[in-house]
């Protein structure tokens, strides 16, 4: 089980450069994809596309290390090496994990900065 998601927006804003836009325009792009990419995620292991599995795990482990989410990025940075090693059995909990976790962070990132998403 990851840990519960806290955002460090100080952190994150120190990252770039202080720059309150550009951190209100990253929130908004993730909460406006992140239930797709939640679900392209599961769909893609559903149909045993290495590929897109692999390219989908990359692109959550981006997301998730933007917001300061180590552990979320950990556990899509597992799922992203499995699936280049072509290893998909028993990567279900995994995946699952990170759906969660995607969601949880989004509703971590509305509470915090009034986004509807």
């Amino acid at each position: 089980m990851i840990e519960v998601f806290v955002l460090d927006r100080g952190l994150i804003l120190d990252r770039l450069g202080g720059d309150e836009e550009i951190f209100s325009l990253m929130v908004d792009l993730f909460l406006q994809d992140v239930e797709n990419t939640a679900l392209s995620l599961a769909t893609a292991l559903a149909h045993g596309e290495v590929e897109t599995l692999t390219r989908e795990a990359h692109t959550i482990k981006g997301l998730l290390a933007t917001f300061s989410d180590e552990a979320g990025a950990t556990k899509a940075f597992g799922i992203e090496q499995q699936a280049k090693l072509g290893n998909l059995g028993g990567l279900q909990p995994a995946v699952a994990a990170v759906q969660r976790r995607l969601l949880e962070v989004a509703e971590v990132l509305r509470q915090e900065t009034g986004g509807a998403g």
